[in-house]
């Protein structure tokens, strides 16, 4: 039987984040000011040529899953990096050591300038917008946050987890980390998260708040067909 986190996107896109999906029944993307995450009902020719119509409207998207399909008619698909799904059902919780900040809207433009420096994933104009989002600042300059993305029913995935270069080695990921899946949990969901498979630092911080690998995840970006 297939579980929810195989196909995190499609049933995020179904459920807890419908108001954020573009398509229908037969295939659905996020809208693209929030991110790339799109799905198809399952691999028929009907649902891979709603997918090519609507990647041909909105502009580019891409698989998160465990087995997408490997061609869509009327796009090209390019494999991404590999990257891992990490799971905490018995998530340990680190006290942060210093003074976390809620950020919102006045803090967008630093967020982004911030995630394209330090590139934890695709993050756009209003990714920030998916989840509570947490950070701490330096000298005025935000330095460092963590935040939620994909939510589907029982799951809420950790996401943006990232520090300037120049404020690494103070526990700022592993303290907002906590903090961020300390409040999925006390709302009676599981936090899960994506990593690239060669940021072994990150997998080993992850691995010491109580994450373990789920599965593998594959990573394809759907562009059309020009």
């Amino acid at each position: 039987m297939t579980h929810p986190l195989d196909r995190a996107a499609w049933n995020a896109l179904g459920s807890r984040q419908a108001h954020l999906a573009l398509g229908d029944g037969r295939a659905r993307r996020l809208d693209p000011a929030y991110g790339l995450f799109a799905g198809t009902r399952d691999a028929s020719p009907e649902c891979l040529a709603a997918l090519a119509e609507l990647v041909r409207a909105t502009g580019p998207a891409a698989f998160f899953e465990a087995d997408p399909p490997l061609a869509v008619p009327g796009l090209t698909v390019t494999a991404g990096n590999p990257i891992s799904q990490m799971v905490a059902t018995a998530p340990i919780f680190v006290e942060p050591a210093f003074e976390v900040l809620e950020l919102g809207e006045a803090d967008a433009a630093e967020m982004l300038a911030l995630a394209t420096l330090t590139e934890p994933g695709p993050f756009f104009e209003r990714t920030h917008q998916l989840g509570d989002f947490i950070g701490v600042r330096a000298g005025g300059q935000l330095v460092a946050m963590a935040g939620e993305r994909l939510k589907l029913t029982g799951y809420t995935e950790v996401s943006a987890v990232c520090t300037h270069p120049d404020h690494r080695g103070r526990g700022y990921a592993a303290g907002l980390m906590s903090l961020v899946a300390r409040r999925i949990v006390a709302r009676g969901e599981t936090p899960f998260l994506h990593v690239y498979d060669h940021n072994a630092a990150a997998i080993a911080v992850y691995a010491r708040l109580g994450y373990s690998r789920r599965r593998s995840v594959k990573v394809s970006f759907l562009t059309a067909e020009s």
